[in-house]
């Protein structure tokens, strides 16, 4: 029997009294997959990107290993609910307009204890100004660093276009003017290299684009480890005691956390490993997070008919972004239907032996959106759900 045959037979196994659709977290993976982030950082603590995991008994699970420290939100509104739940280290990756949030985060001392939030404009200051209502707790604030890799005089970007924040001098002008501003104190520097740590470098039948994807990577990472070097010393110049520096993802860590500038890494997706995750030279994951579709229809030969499964994730449109079917093994789509709505089609020799109701495994192309689809994760270990635990969808939380 493969390792994959014998991991279907064990969630068959452990899920056999449950009606699909349903989702489930192997747990001996997801540990797995937490040392494997711990072991790359180098001693280097790895701050958990909540969006890719979207369950706070999961983000609690990684936090309560050694290795681990701190939360990665992804707006304003799951931080401060994280912050409300325990949760004492709670980074906001991203700008928010959130009035209401602001106005909530300056009239709590806790709150504001907590919770840092992402600047990389004056203009959001601004908008934090206004919406206080009074407030007067001092904000934390992390300035984003620009990471993309410019050539030919920036005529030719690489990179995900987030802040306007490139140079050394840029960015430290925006320390200076929250430094100036009362009610705000810089605490950190976060910079996310994306086009290293979210693109595969090892493309299946694609010898050619897979080593230019590693050439450009290693460009990118000589450019931005200089950069990003003297980006810390531009504004420590301004704020001596800055708290941390937040580089890497999933696919970035080791080469991120050499790096003498960096003191911390953002690390999500490797939790769950994903289908995007699957094609690194740096490391390889074990798929923790799955799903089942139950088989309702037989109409032919080499055919079953899932219900639903169309959940694709976001990004570019593009046949990467769909589910896989994972297990059994040997099953695709039909390329005139796809993922469907309500029914999805699945073509191949192991159709065949399918019965109505068995279940039908896919991996999601990203992590946490599959929480946004399901109330609950089902939690295995061996060959039993030893746990039911909600994600935030089955809190009530649906934050994006």
């Amino acid at each position: 029997m493969t390792a994959r045959a014998s991991d279907r037979a064990r969630y068959d196994q452990a899920t056999a009294h449950l009606d699909a659709p349903l989702a489930i977290v192997d747990l001996d993976a997801f540990d797995a997959n937490a040392d494997d982030l711990v072991r790359r950082a180098g001693g280097k603590p790895v701050r958990v990107a909540s969006k890719s995991v979207r369950c706070r008994a999961l983000l609690e699970r990684a936090l309560a290993r050694d290795g681990f420290a701190g939360v990665m939100s992804f707006t304003l509104a799951e931080s401060l609910w994280l912050a409300r739940s325990g949760f004492d280290d709670v980074l906001l990756a991203y700008p928010s307009a959130d009035r209401a949030g602001y106005a909530e985060l300056a009239a709590d001392p806790k709150l504001a204890a907590a919770v840092t939030v992402m600047v990389d404009d004056p203009a959001q200051l601004d908008l934090i100004d206004a919406s206080r209502a009074g407030g007067g707790e001092v904000v934390r604030v992390c300035l984003e660093l620009d990471t993309s890799l410019k050539l030919l005089g920036g005529r030719v970007r690489v990179g995900a276009r987030r802040s306007p924040l490139h140079s050394p001098a840029q960015i430290a002008d925006v320390a200076r003017a929250v430094a100036r501003r009362p009610g705000f104190r810089v605490v950190g520097i976060m910079a996310y290299e994306g086009h290293v740590a979210g693109v595969g470098d090892a493309v299946p039948g694609r010898p050619l684009r897979s080593r230019a994807v590693r050439l450009m990577q290693a460009a990118a990472r000589r450019e931005l480890a200089e950069r990003r070097a003297a980006v810390v010393r531009a504004v420590r110049a301004v704020v001596p005691d800055l708290e941390f520096v937040n580089g890497g993802g999933t696919g970035s860590v080791q080469h991120t956390a050499a790096e003498d500038a960096v003191t911390e890494i953002a690390a999500g997706s490797g939790l769950y490993a994903p289908r995007l995750f699957d094609h690194y030279t740096s490391f390889t994951g074990r798929p923790a997070a799955l799903f089942a579709q139950p088989v309702v229809r037989r109409p032919g030969v080499g055919v079953v008919t899932v219900l639903g499964g169309g959940y694709p994730a976001s990004g570019a449109p593009g046949a990467d972004r769909l589910p896989v079917p994972y297990l059994p093994e040997g099953l695709r789509y039909d390329p005139q239907e796809g993922a469907g709505e309500v029914q999805t089609p699945l073509l191949g020799s192991p159709a065949d032996d399918l019965l109505i109701g068995d279940k039908v495994w896919f991996r999601h192309a990203k992590a946490g959106e599959l929480c946004e689809r399901f109330d609950v994760l089902h939690l295995v270990e061996g060959g039993a759900v030893t746990a039911t635990v909600p994600t935030y969808r089955g809190e009530g939380r649906t934050f994006l």
